[in-house]
């Protein structure tokens, strides 16, 4: 009896199960376009005020010539970070979650992959209400939920053929995103901008009115940012025809135009005016309408990267589901949430996504890249690996007590452990850095002392 043929284009995208090859298909231009697309949201546009007042309580600023400088600083060391997470998925063609079996084991992968699941269908539902928010700018008002609901079914059409529409991106969108961005900063300038340097919230604190206290908790903000894409990465990477292709794209193309976006995005802060919508400065300039509908059309991709890596994800739980039955599922999902919540716990969100996922890449990269290879298991019964998850806990512990946050309960009992330990935070101290560098030496140091035991 002769092997079932396999149609080509079947070759040519993802697999629908976790025990199906992943094809290596995708070249460095095309997940550069990828990345590149992602790293242009309308996130970075209304979210610029993140930067400006990162402590969201409506008080103290840094000024915009400050806000850029942290949002530089955060997106490069995040775009750093997210090309070492692209590695792992391109040199095993595993996705992201099912890697962290060899990092922690079979079963204790499941927690992080449910802290995963749980913050994609968060960004996933953040990225629609953006774009309805978007949509009913553009168009002067309407019915926001039709706008929703068509984004949401744009969104499920898309993670269907995931390879594809990767591929789509680098041919047809990315050309429309270069040229709209080009448009609105040649626009922007031509309108004025204010002094940059002025501090709107605060006066004094150093050069450009900065304070420093803020300044980093303004870096941890836009780092987080990249860091939300960081647990996906070898979702798209495991395609990479290489693994160089894959970190010069994570790494360069996402940062680059994540720069370029919010750099964008703080501009039009310094241009608008109260009366406005946070998307009037692009809609008031000339044919802005026109390349703005670029921007809200290609938002999509956003969404779909979500959605689809949540789909992969839940295959670490459920192996044989077939990731379109899942794709479905949560399209309708995100669609309903996003028809329900708004956008006013951004900031608390995105702390929490970095005091999570900063530590965790800090243990993966100390662990992978500092450990032998063949020492990878990522069977189903991969064995337990409880020193990494204490490693891990050990970052997010300090994660924690440098930048609590803004979430309610959980803020609250890391405000006591400051207290209880008489910590208080210097200027200088970034949590993002240093909660890396902590799972970083506790993960090197956990494993140097597993392969003494072992050798003796």
């Amino acid at each position: 009896m002769s092997a079932p043929t396999i149609d080509r284009s079947e070759r040519r995208e993802a697999p629908l199960t976790l025990d199906q090859p992943a094809p290596k298909v995708l070249s460095f231009w095309d997940q550069s376009a990828f990345w590149a697309n992602l790293g242009v949201s309308l996130f970075a546009f209304s979210g610029a005020y993140t930067v400006l007042a990162p402590n969201s309580d409506g008080g103290a600023q840094i000024s915009i010539a400050a806000g850029i400088l942290a949002m530089i600083i955060g997106t490069v060391v995040g775009g750093l970070m997210l090309g070492l997470a692209a590695v792992p998925g391109a040199k095993t063609g595993k996705p992201a979650m099912m890697l962290l079996r060899g990092l922690f084991g079979a079963k204790l992968s499941y927690l992080p992959t449910v802290l995963n699941i749980a913050q994609l269908i968060g960004w996933g539902t953040f990225e629609l209400i953006v774009i309805g928010d978007a949509a009913e700018e553009l168009f002067d008002g309407g019915p926001h939920w039709v706008y929703v609901v068509a984004a949401g079914v744009l969104t499920t059409v898309l993670t269907i053929w995931p390879l594809g529409s990767v591929r789509m991106l680098r041919r047809f969108v990315t050309v429309g995103v270069v040229i709209a961005l080009i448009w609105f900063y040649i626009q922007f300038v031509r309108a004025g901008l204010p002094d940059l340097t002025t501090n709107p919230g605060t006066e004094g604190g150093g050069p450009f009115g900065v304070d420093w206290n803020l300044f980093w908790v303004a870096t941890d903000a836009a780092l987080a940012v990249s860091i939300s894409w960081v647990p996906v990465a070898a979702d798209y990477t495991r395609h990479s025809r290489g693994t160089g292709a894959a970190f010069g794209a994570a790494s360069g193309a996402y940062a680059f135009t994540q720069i370029i976006a919010y750099v964008l995005g703080l501009f039009a802060l310094a241009l608008a005016s109260g009366d406005g919508g946070v998307y009037s400065p692009f809609l008031t300039v000339t044919l802005g309408a026109v390349f703005f509908f670029i921007f809200v059309f290609r938002e999509a991709d956003q969404s779909f990267a979500n959605v689809y890596s949540t789909a992969v994800s839940i295959q670490n739980l459920a192996p044989r589901v077939d990731r379109r039955v899942l794709s479905i599922g949560l399209g309708v999902l995100i669609t309903l949430l996003a028809l329900r919540l708004n956008m006013a716990n951004y900031f608390g969100f995105l702390g929490l996504i970095g005091s999570v996922f900063v530590p965790l890449l800090g243990v993966l990269v100390a662990d992978f890249f500092l450990r032998a290879r063949d020492q990878w298991d990522t069977s189903a019964d991969a064995p337990s690996r409880w020193g990494m998850v204490f490693a891990w806990l050990v970052g997010l512990s300090v994660y924690q007590l440098i930048n609590p946050g803004a979430a309610g309960v959980w803020t609250d009992f890391w405000v006591d452990v400051q207290e209880k330990l008489h910590f208080t935070k210097q200027a200088w101290m970034s949590a993002s850095l240093l909660s890396f560098l902590a799972a970083v030496v506790v993960a090197w140091s956990v494993g140097r002392v597993s392969m003494l035991r072992k050798s003796a």
